[in-house]
């Protein structure tokens, strides 16, 4: 997106660095809630809208959660233009590709939640965990493709145990007391 007036910025631009790294400067609305420097931007991509889905879903999900601005698309307002949001209080943006694009979210990226028992673990696995072969060692991959680690706090205590390592090799979903 070349440099210009964006309905959800004065100054916004889309720019690859010669590392193959996309970015989006975006000037912030100075009136505003404060930003940080640096967000995470979750693109969507594919046929149908789905960042409105997940931000509704993840925003849902974990404590201290909300959604900021949210600017539909004009010609479908079910898909989003762009989006930011919060997690246990970390900003991301958000939108929906809009075209064709030929990738998707990798295990490249993936975000983790640091769960304070297996009680947390199970609840989040539950609605998180939509690709069975995609679990190992606590990792796995939501409805819309976005990977996540579902770990508990203290996992490097629980690490020094004897053979707690090779134990959550075999895992898929954490299980604290086997570790």
């Amino acid at each position: 997106m070349p440099l210009g007036a964006y309905p959800f910025s004065k100054l916004y631009g889309w720019v690859e660095d010669r590392f193959g790294v996309n970015w989006q400067l975006m000037l912030a609305d100075p009136g505003a809630e404060r930003r940080p420097m640096l967000m995470p931007q979750f693109l969507f991509t594919g046929p149908a809208a789905q960042a409105r889905q997940a931000i509704d879903l993840y925003t849902g999900l974990l404590p201290d959660s909300g959604t900021g601005m949210l600017v539909p698309q004009p010609a479908d307002p079910d898909a989003v233009m762009f989006a930011e949001f919060r997690l246990a209080g970390q900003w991301f943006s958000a939108m929906d590709g809009g075209t064709a694009h030929d990738f998707t979210f990798t295990p490249g990226l993936s975000l983790e939640v640091n769960c304070a028992g297996q009680e947390e673990i199970d609840a989040l696995w539950e609605v998180l965990s939509a690709v069975p072969e995609a679990e190992q060692c606590g990792w796995s991959v939501d409805r819309f493709g976005v990977s996540w680690q579902i770990v508990p706090d203290n996992m490097g205590e629980l690490m020094q145990k004897p053979g707690a390592y090779q134990r959550m090799l075999d895992m898929k979903k954490i299980i604290i007391a086997e570790l």
